[in-house]
């Protein structure tokens, strides 16, 4: 008989382990929230890989990674969070309530921030697992440059990445050495790049090219080239590699459920939100700009405070809007908003005269929209009437007093 699985509730779930996930982690956990961290691999994610981080704010010292990253989960424990190294098998993201599968467990959440990141697009050619990340193959030059400093540099792909990394890498490095798949002149990249690039004293490029091999003892001294045409192979002597030949997101179990661009990142909107309520994603793995750690940390704050206020807000939906105690009556209402604000007299009226009958609640949209969102009202002011936890009526556009007090006669 197949084993059952062990059924675990939690507040907030967070799906990955990197500067993004830790930081969302941080904010959960700091909210005093049951929070739970899944990571399949290396908590820190691919930033533990990096020597040097040179540009992350409050860390003149240039430390490596991991000693940031490490920083980052001890800080999460401090905070309760509890953390679970596994791989997450399949998602339920509908409803209010989410469930996050692993091999032994299920995980029942009221929030879930996705934060798995992705990972470089590799060559694949003989011996390159060998010099990944901090062995001589690198990812990110806005990382690594200043590693590089009078060194030669060999980079792959000839894309807008690979060309305009390449140019930043030749800030710091004596020479790039770029291998291009294509004809002699013929890039990937737009033609600015490649007019810059050609014109950089400090680039050269080898055209019809691809990787055969990688090279070296215990770190990358060599890469070997050979020629699409020929088939010649070309040693190339270098003290590092980078590659620029794309980015996979590592959001193969959500393509079903969230909201995907084509290239397979997450949508979101500044709040960190999805198209799924109660689901949000922070990091590498959502749609953005630059991809750093810097950049990360701010994703992971702002998803972690808006999960914060998603479960408080639920909550608040739940046991006071639509509370099944009393009749009740909410306004909803945007506090700079002066015919709002002046309405206000005649619901603390209301208040006054259905004291014993009455459940009366405001809600002030200002800062967040998150609870009318939930009563289905994009319209400000707006009175709701609830009774036994469902909607009776809303006023919306020239809202009467007279008519608000009828039904209010009715029902209380």
């Amino acid at each position: 008989m197949p084993r059952e699985k062990k059924v675990e509730h939690y507040d907030v779930v967070v799906i990955g382990g990197g500067a993004a996930g830790l930081t969302a982690a941080i904010y959960a956990g700091r909210a005093r929230l049951n929070t739970l961290l899944i990571e399949k691999a290396l908590v820190g994610g691919l930033a533990t890989y990096t020597n040097e981080i040179e540009n992350y704010p409050g860390f003149p010292d240039s430390p490596k990674g991991e000693d940031i990253t490490n920083k980052m989960k001890q800080q999460a424990k401090n905070m309760g969070v509890k953390f679970k190294l596994t791989d997450v098998k399949s998602v339920d993201l509908e409803g209010e309530e989410k469930k996050v599968e692993t091999f032994r467990n299920t995980y029942i959440a009221k929030t879930v921030i996705l934060a798995t990141g992705g990972r470089p697009r590799i060559t694949k050619a003989k011996n390159e697992e060998n010099y990944l990340f901090d062995k001589g193959i690198s990812f990110c030059a806005t990382c690594d440059a200043a590693a590089n400093t009078g060194k030669t540099v060999v980079v792959i792909g000839s894309g807008d990445a690979a060309i305009e990394e390449g140019m930043f890498l030749t800030k710091f490095a004596s020479k790039v050495i770029v291998s291009v798949m294509h004809d002699e002149g013929k890039m990937d990249c737009n033609e600015i790049a490649k007019e810059a690039a050609l014109k950089n004293p400090k680039m050269e490029f080898i055209w019809n090219s691809v990787v055969d091999s990688f090279e070296g003892e215990g770190h990358l001294d060599k890469v070997v080239l050979k020629n699409l045409k020929t088939q010649e192979l070309i040693e190339v002597p270098c003290d590092n590699c980078f590659e620029f030949i794309g980015y996979i997101p590592n959001t193969e179990i959500f393509k079903d459920q969230i909201n995907l661009t084509p290239q397979g990142y997450i949508l979101t909107n500044d709040k960190m939100e999805t198209n799924i309520e109660g689901v949000f994603a922070c990091g590498d793995v959502r749609e953005k700009w630059l991809k750093q750690v810097a950049t990360a940390v701010g994703d992971g704050a702002v998803a972690g405070y808006a999960a914060e206020k998603y479960i408080a807000e639920s909550e608040a939906f739940h046991n006071v809007i639509m509370q099944k105690d009393k009749p009740g009556l909410t306004y909803v209402y945007n506090a700079i908003d002066a015919e709002s604000r002046a309405f206000l007299s005649t619901i603390e009226k209301f208040e006054e005269m259905y004291s014993e009958n009455l459940v009366v609640n405001r809600i002030d949209v200002y800062k967040s929209t998150g609870l009318a969102d939930r009563l289905g009202i994009t319209n400000f002011p707006a009175v709701v009437t609830t009774i036994n936890g469902a909607i009776s009526k809303i006023y919306t556009d020239d809202i009467d007093e007279n008519e608000i007090t009828s039904e209010l006669e009715k029902i209380c």
